[in-house]
């Protein structure tokens, strides 16, 4: 089995984020059933990001994603449905720390123009217009462990910024829940600085 780094994770790099409101019926249930989607005007709020984490991270790949926005009691909350990427220790750390499902796939990348995960999904970049300073981002992710309900700290300083994002998804992949659908927004975080995970109690 792979080594992974300990949390926290210390991660760099960049995301393009789109927004989607589906009908319920159409979203994918949280990770946890302990959680409760959020609705908003009666849909539910669903996002599909490519990721490039760099150095200095501890590790350096790609990722695509999907999730859902939720809360617990009343309580805000991410919860990651669908998630791959291109390295094994990020694959078994992201299980094994915080129960997120990753598994592994191909992915091509022109940074900032296009990425596509084989088999799942692809984007294409235009006119990305960033704020001139970053901002503080910080949520908790919500994941399922054996019925019971894993919490984990996202936290750090992105510039935020607005793109044009052709987005496309196969059709019979698994986020074909998406498919044919446009995204109300898509965001660049570009770059990020995240800190991901617990810190270590002296």
């Amino acid at each position: 089995m792979a080594s992974y780094p300990v949390e926290p994770w210390d991660l760099h790099g960049h995301a393009y984020v789109g927004v989607w409101l589906l009908p319920a019926g159409a979203a994918p249930p949280p990770a946890s059933a302990v959680t409760r989607s959020v609705h908003l005007f009666g849909r539910t709020i669903v996002s599909a990001a490519f990721f490039r984490y760099d150095q200095p991270s501890p590790l350096t790949y790609d990722e695509i994603m999907s999730t859902v926005l939720v809360r617990h009691g009343w309580r805000p909350r991410v919860s990651i449905t669908h998630i791959w990427v291109d390295s094994e220790a990020s694959r078994v750390g992201g299980r094994a720390l915080w129960a997120i499902p990753k598994d592994l796939a191909e992915f091509h990348r022109q940074s900032h123009r296009s990425y596509t995960a084989a088999g799942i999904g692809s984007l294409g970049v235009q006119n990305a217009r960033r704020l001139p300073f970053p901002v503080p981002l910080g949520f908790r992710l919500a994941q399922d462990r054996h019925g019971g309900l894993v919490v984990s700290p996202v936290r750090g300083r992105v510039r935020l910024g607005l793109a044009h994002g052709s987005w496309s998804f196969d059709p019979a992949g698994p986020l074909g829940f998406l498919a044919h659908r446009r995204p109300v927004v898509t965001l660049a975080l570009r770059p990020f600085h995240l800190t991901f995970g617990h810190r270590a109690t002296p």
